[in-house]
């Protein structure tokens, strides 16, 4: 690695103090470095048959982490970064979900994601002039909560623990734990076990 590609450690300390991502900086060049790596390594995960075993070793390289044994992945599985997921035991992805990670994504252990969830970390400004930077915000996902195919989750949002998130719904602001939500934005319909 060249002396001016930013560390993995750097970048997510960088990420979680929110450092906006500008134009032309030397983060968005580093982000670009870790992108090609990302896309060699999805390209492998995702192009041919592989056991549970390989893709948790493959995922493991993909995040800089090891993936716990509990872990079950069923590719394809999409980022453009990767290296900013923290992911517990006992976790599920289906196929087709899209990790946007380079704010953070954080999951607690027996999370499930239906398939083609997508959570993203990033937003950009509504201003012209400014559109391109990026504004980095976390994903905090609790223990225990069930994601349904088709969610989006946006930037800034943490779901608590042993909540379930309805398919199709879009996330754009923090739900409570033991809650099921649903819609466009997602609302609280139900509290579980109350």
């Amino acid at each position: 690695m060249t002396k001016d590609i930013m560390s993995i450690e750097k970048i997510r300390e960088l990420m979680k103090n929110g450092t906006c991502i500008e134009m032309n900086s030397a983060l968005l060049c580093s982000f670009g470095v870790y992108a090609q790596e990302a896309l060699q390594i999805t390209m492998e995960l995702n192009n041919r048959y592989h056991t549970p075993e390989q893709i948790r070793d493959i995922f493991s390289k993909l995040i800089a982490g090891k993936v716990d044994d509990s872990c079950f992945i069923i590719p394809p599985f999409y980022t453009e970064f990767g290296k900013n997921i923290k992911m517990g035991k006992n976790v599920f992805i289906n196929s087709c979900c899209h990790f946007q990670d380079n704010g953070g994504i954080e999951i607690g252990d027996g999370t499930m994601f239906g398939p083609k969830v997508t959570v993203v970390t990033l937003n950009h400004d509504i201003n012209p002039k400014t559109r391109k930077n990026a504004q980095p915000k976390p994903v905090k996902i609790g223990k225990n909560v069930w994601i349904g195919t088709n969610c989006t989750i946006l930037p800034d949002v943490t779901i608590g623990d042993n909540t379930v998130i309805g398919a199709g719904s879009v996330v754009v602001k923090s739900i409570p734990a033991d809650s099921v939500a649903v819609g466009c934005p997602a609302k609280v319909i139900k509290k579980i076990g109350k």
